[in-house]
């Protein structure tokens, strides 16, 4: 590839036109445009469409467009450390994507490792999983943090690396409990219930548990984010379900109590790589990590009461 080609297609995609990426360059039109043409040869797809008098990106012409800025940033860090006479090199860069049905504090705690590798730089990106692997089939992430594997739907080339599962808990406010005594889960029985939404793998798995339990709560709310939920919790909205590996934190955090765990329901979460074969150190501390600390310390760590933690490695 002639980066100067390259070069010049960023400064007409920033300019907005043939015309006025020339002036920049000191070039005439016909040079630009004609430049930009061999980029289109090599690269097999047309950059730029017409809407109008408008030049307007294509699909191709976009991702091109992330691409050379990030090589020109790149080279720009370059110049930068040469002259200020640096030899110790770029920091590694740790692209991680976040499900936006991963509880918060689970993500803290299995991205926090990443940190301990020296001269690490993280990147932490949250939206939905299908968009996520859109981006770690691109390269734009290396890893992908999810409650469940690749889906079959999904044609990205991938692997699914499980790192743990957690059971859950049901919590709520002391004000809530109070109007919905009696024992777990009998208590949820028409009692106001906040819900994970029904495309994530845990909601599933929560309602099929209410259907097998003969318990009907009134659902008051659903959310794709978690951390809406107990921030509704907290304020005796209703009552909501949690990983047990929070159980502590969850309680101290949002001044709510465990009523009872939802034997037989987990969620598992996965670390999901263009590698089959793990071998970026920040994955490495992740995955090593959440499998020999955090949730095997779940396992091994009884709490009194009806939401003893438990979870599975």
């Amino acid at each position: 590839m002639n980066y100067k080609h390259l070069h010049y297609f960023l400064q007409v995609a920033e300019a907005g036109s043939v015309a006025r990426a020339s002036e920049l360059l000191h070039l005439t039109p016909q040079t630009v445009s004609g430049q930009i043409q061999l980029l289109e040869e090599r690269l097999g797809s047309p950059l730029f469409a017409r809407s109008g008098r408008r030049l307007v990106l294509t699909d191709t012409g976009r991702m091109v467009l992330d691409y050379a800025k990030d090589i020109f940033a790149m080279g720009a860090e370059l110049e930068a450390a040469v002259r200020e006479g640096t030899t110790r090199g770029r920091a590694l860069e740790f692209r991680v994507g976040v499900a936006d049905a991963v509880p918060k504090a689970v993500a803290y705690h299995l991205v926090e490792p990443a940190f301990a590798v020296q001269d690490v730089r993280i990147v932490c990106r949250e939206w939905k999983l299908d968009l996520l692997l859109a981006e770690l089939a691109l390269h734009k992430l290396d890893l992908v943090i999810s409650d469940a594997p690749i889906p079959s739907s999904v044609s990205v080339k991938a692997f699914s690396h499980r790192l743990g599962a957690s059971t859950l808990s049901f919590f709520g406010t002391a004000a809530l409990r109070e109007r919905h005594p009696g024992d777990f889960p009998a208590c949820l029985d028409a009692a106001p219930v906040l819900m994970q939404g029904e495309d994530s793998a845990v909601g599933q798995r929560l309602r099929a548990w209410f259907q097998s339990q003969g318990v009907r709560p009134r659902v008051v709310g659903e959310f794709d984010d978690s951390a809406l939920i107990q921030e509704f919790g907290r304020r005796s909205a209703g009552f909501f379900a949690a990983p047990d590996v929070l159980a502590d934190e969850v309680q101290t955090q949002f001044g709510v109590q465990a009523i009872g765990v939802a034997e037989g329901v987990e969620e598992d979460f996965f670390a999901i790589s263009v590698e089959r074969r793990i071998t970026h150190p920040c994955v490495v501390a992740i995955t090593q990590t959440a499998r020999n600390e955090l949730f095997q310390m779940a396992d091994k760590a009884p709490r009194a009461g009806p939401a003893r933690r438990r979870a599975m490695a």
